[in-house]
């Protein structure tokens, strides 16, 4: 040990500030803690050409910011502070608030069905944040590395990365704007791939659709009601025992003929495969790719087996290049029966009944030289997804070099999106997730991913009509646009939840149906110069503090779109606050409370076609609609990019990019083609030009495109009244519009009306979530001060449950409970929920949730089975009964997770994982208190208890979560003798 700064640190501790050099272009720089840790970082998997990275350049200017560094216990700690008053985005795919401030993440891919907004972990892995100076200048700053990451924004203005050594950072910038930093980003981890342009349309999806005719049915009615659609999407259970690479014979048992059905209605076809294959002999897939010795290893150099979908199941090795050629040539075959994409699922990895959801970090990967060679899977597991689009990527591109793979991963890196586009995830069926899933999407687009959307209407739990309605009124404008279930839900397609709903979402994907020419030429400009296709609104105004915040609206482009996610607030009531400058309204005469308002930028132009069923009914001929803003100079500019759609002449000439420009001299606008690229002729077609006036308001003209356009402007006095009518026949829309009914479908019991919206408890340190519904779960714990959300689930299962019995899911848990006393603090009161739920037999199971005031650090639940109305009969007393507090915990860092106490006798515990389920009662009970570790975020969640009416404590460990429960003593109770068990909650910082 050594003493340094007056304290004793570790003999291999050093520090200092890092050491750079000038990479890639100008203005970014790599830094590393020395000229040994240069040499002894592991290659790049996030450049696209890792010389970019280890090959200085001529350039003599400095770093404005430098990180300083300290290396302790093999852990890299990185810190860069910036200007007071600066913004962070970006850290990839999480969820929670747009503006990253007070958040700590961790890059390990993880499967986090049903996350909350303090999940730490998500599937895909992003060690990059991207700064927003207060001058409006912005930098990003890269950690390259693959293994765990630790990426703290507590601190304001100051962003710290916790890693493994040794690993370089990487700064871009600071430059003019957040667009120039995530130009110059592309530049070092690539662009996205170039989308077909089908894939811009609606898709529908479902776990499952579970026949070839159910699919058909599906594609059927979306036909048939005018719905626009372009993609069907097959879930794992079109396969024959969830064996990738087959059909089940008798539900799918001819997928060409299926796919040729769907082809002839202008659909495409999307199928599953995970990375899970199935041992067994004799399976085709199992065989070859053990002849080829493609499989994971563990540590004794056997093929690694974890349960998965189809059961025991080995794993490729996609770091090797022979196993990602031998997947990719499995791709190229399978793509012979007609399929037109691929869903990458589950490749975190995932595997089933494992606490940590996937494999041992000291698995074997015998990876690629130029990857990082022989590893361990802690090295790799965060590019696993990455490695397993690319094969599947390339695959595709085998298969068919004419035409441009579509494929779709969960898991990824940052990078990605040069094989894959993404989406957020299993996400729940609430306000808050639709929410969040803006921010969601926003912050994958800061990261350099920018094709990705939420699964709309959420994929656990039922909607309600106006939470999907109002989810696709703002969903059908997210880059990538598809709806998705899972099993056991209620149908979420778009016609199942009554005719209002239905309406909306016909009106929200025709929108987005006219308005593909604009996204696919946003891709196109994404595709070849790195811009993001959604922004925040602040990108139209970084120097605004203002708009930093803003979660409910965003950017297309010029185009804004502002959406309501509050559930009883629709467009006519919500309060827009927009950047400075011109931003003119305007609908497609289509206006509705549950749809987004759309503004556009004066100063822009943006392309407009037909609101076709599916892409493949556009033709070049289609008449084209340019609708105009002008800026304070009465000029505007914006640009189209055509071509066939697909494949890949784009690249060598075959498109038409055409810039248009408007001019107001005197009176007359005129519209003009002002330059092209391409060597595609003009098509012949008719050019319709919309001219925004404000307020809705607008004049059209027609003509040739490519033939200059004049339009004469009204007067003032002709435009005030053109105004004046627009909005009162916006209003007449909107007051005639069929809103939705926000009903649950759920039969209470014994009558009881049951509410499944959550109520919020906040005071001091705690924010919890109780859902006064069947079961009365309380579905959050988040604790503000450290940002962590120590429970979060979904309202029909898991979360803070109780039961009446030893049995699981006695009563208790499927029984209504409604609320019986409710305090708020800003009355002045004590923060305080009082349930009650009848478990029949006389009894009450009672529950109190309060947040004290003279302890703002705890919150305490007071809960008792109490004898309501039983009979004279039985004396008086109940059937036996025992008071089971049952509380799932979810373990942000599994392997660094465990459960401490000291007995009754004296006795100090630690359970861990691998220790399984524990009972302790008697001498070996927890004395009053216990608690759950976390040693990675140095935290601790303390439960304490009154041991007089704990009988004895169990631990149990599931996959990524943990139960503490409490267990009263097992008895019949009358009105004079309940069962109680009050116990409170507080965090504790532990060294």
């Amino acid at each position: 040990m050594a003493e340094y700064g007056g304290k004793v640190v570790p003999a291999d501790y050093t520090s200092g500030n890092m050491l750079f050099e000038p990479i890639l272009e100008e203005g970014v720089f790599r830094f590393d803690c020395s000229a040994d840790d240069r040499d002894a970082a592991f290659p790049s998997l996030s450049f696209t050409n890792q010389k970019n990275r280890d090959s200085p350049i001529m350039n003599q200017n400095v770093p404005v910011y430098t990180p300083t560094f300290e290396c302790v216990f093999g852990q890299q700690i990185v810190v860069i502070e910036l200007p007071a008053g600066t913004s962070f985005y970006g850290t990839g795919e999480v969820s929670g608030q747009l503006e990253r401030t007070g958040k700590r993440v961790f890059t390990w891919n993880t499967d986090a069905w049903g996350y909350g907004s303090g999940t730490t972990s998500l599937y895909q892995s992003h060690p990059w944040v991207l700064a927003v100076l207060p001058n409006g200048e912005a930098m990003g700053i890269l950690a390259d590395t693959t293994r765990r990451c630790e990426v703290d924004l507590r601190k304001e203005s100051t962003i710290k990365f916790v890693a493994s050594s040794s690993y370089p950072v990487i700064t871009f910038g600071p430059f003019t704007s957040p667009t120039a930093v995530l130009i110059s980003l592309s530049h070092a981890i690539g662009t996205v791939f170039m989308p077909p342009k089908w894939s811009l349309g609606y898709q529908q999806c479902r776990w499952s659709y579970d026949s070839a005719v159910r699919v058909l049915e599906v594609a059927r009615t979306f036909r048939e009601k005018g719905i626009p659609c372009d993609v069907i999407w097959m879930d794992i259970d079109y396969m024959d025992g969830f064996s990738c690479f087959t059909f089940d014979q008798e539900r799918f048992p001819d997928p060409k003929s299926l796919v040729k059905d769907l082809h002839l209605n202008g659909f495409k076809a999307i199928w599953m495969l995970d990375p899970g294959i199935k041992r067994e002999d004799g399976y085709f897939v199992y065989d070859s790719g053990s002849v080829n010795d493609v499989w994971i290893l563990k540590a004794d150099g056997t093929p690694f087996v974890g349960k998965v979908w189809p059961g025991p199941c080995v794993f490729p090795d996609f770091t090797q290049s022979k196993a990602r050629s031998w997947w990719a040539h499995l791709v190229k075959d399978f793509i012979s029966n007609g399929v037109d994409g691929i869903w990458n699922d589950m490749n975190e990895p995932a595997v089933f009944k494992s606490v940590t959801k996937t494999m041992p970090e000291d698995n074997v990967h015998r990876g690629d030289a130029e990857l990082g060679g022989c590893q361990a899977h802690s090295h790799y597991h965060n590019v696993y997804g990455l490695l397993m689009a690319r094969s599947t990527y390339e695959g595709m591109k085998i298969a068919n070099e004419n035409k441009r793979p579509f494929v779709l991963t969960r898991a990824g890196f940052i990078g990605s999106q040069r094989y894959a586009a993404t989406w957020t995830g299993d996400n729940l069926s609430n306000w808050d997730h639709l929410h969040m899933s803006i921010s969601m999407v926003l912050q994958l687009g800061l990261s350099g991913q920018p094709l990705s959307g939420p699964d709309i209407g959420g994929f656990a739990g039922n909607a309600t009509p106006r939470l999907f309605g109002r989810w696709m009124g703002v969903g059908a404008m997210f880059p990538f646009c598809r709806g998705h279930s899972e099993a056991g839900t209620v149908d979420h397609e778009p016609w199942s939840f009554g005719e209002e709903c239905e309406e909306v979402c016909r009106l929200a994907l025709k929108r987005r149906y006219r308005l593909i020419p604009h996204l696919y030429t946003l891709f196109y400009i994404a595709h070849t110069t790195g811009t993001p296709v959604a922004t925040p609104t602040f990108f139209a105004d970084p120097k605004d503090p203002g708009l930093r915040t803003v979660e409910n609206s965003f950017l297309l482009g010029p185009l804004l779109i502002y959406a309501s996610t509050i559930p009883d607030q629709g467009l006519d009531e919500l309060q827009h606050k927009l950047p400075k400058g011109i931003w003119l309204s305007f609908d497609f005469e289509d206006s509705h409370p549950d749809l987004a308002a759309l503004y556009l930028q004066g100063g822009s132009i943006i392309p407009l076609g037909p609101p076709h069923q599916h892409v493949g009914e556009a033709d070049p001929t289609d008449d084209l609609t340019l609708l105009v803003a002008l800026d304070e100079h009465g000029k505007a500019e914006g640009v189209l990019f055509e071509d066939d759609g697909d494949g890949y002449e784009f690249t060598k000439g075959g498109y038409l990019l055409t810039h248009y420009v408007a001019e107001l001299h005197s009176s007359v606008v005129s519209v003009r083609v002002s330059k092209t690229e391409g060597s595609w002729k003009r098509p012949k077609r008719n050019l319709h030009v919309q001219l925004l006036l404000g307020g809705g308001a607008k004049i059209d003209a027609q003509g040739t495109d490519g033939e200059p356009l004049q339009i004469t402007m009204p007067s003032e006095r002709e435009v005030s009244d053109l105004v004046s009518t627009n909005k009162k026949l916006f209003r007449n829309r909107i007051e005639s519009a069929k809103c939705i009914p926000d009903i649950q479908e759920v039969s209470g019991h014994k009558g009881i009306e049951l509410s499944s919206t959550p109520i919020e408890l906040r005071s001091g340190d705690w924010a919890l979530k109780v859902v006064p519904w069947i079961g009365g779960r309380i579905i959050s714990m988040m604790h503000l001060p450290s940002g962590t959300q120590w429970l979060h689930s979904r309202i029909e299962a898991n979360g803070y449950e109780e039961f009446s019995g030893v049995e699981y899911h006695s009563a208790g848990w499927s029984e209504a409970y409604a609320i019986v006393e409710r305090n708020l603090e800003q009355a002045g009161e004590e923060e305080s929920l009082k349930l009650e739920g009848d478990i029949g037999g006389g009894l009450v199971l009672e529950r109190q949730i309060s947040l004290p005031k003279d302890n703002p650090k705890v919150f305490r639940v007071d809960s008792g089975l109490i004898a309501r109305s039983v009979g004279a009969g039985s004396g008086g007393y109940s059937r036996l009964v025992c008071l089971r507090v049952h509380p799932m915990f979810n373990l942000l860092h599994p392997t660094e997770s465990f459960v401490s106490f000291v007995s009754i006798d004296g006795s100090k515990h630690e359970v861990w994982p691998e220790d399984g389920e524990q009972f302790y009662g008697g001498d070996l009970l927890p004395n009053g208190e216990w608690m759950l570790v976390d040693k990675c975020l140095g935290l601790a969640l303390v439960n304490r208890f009154d041991i007089n009416e704990v009988y004895k404590c169990l631990v149990h460990w599931g996959t990524g979560t943990v139960n503490l429960e409490l267990w009263s003593e097992q008895r019949p109770v009358s009105k004079q003798s309940p069962l109680t068990v009050s116990h409170e909650y507080e965090v504790r910082v532990i060294s």
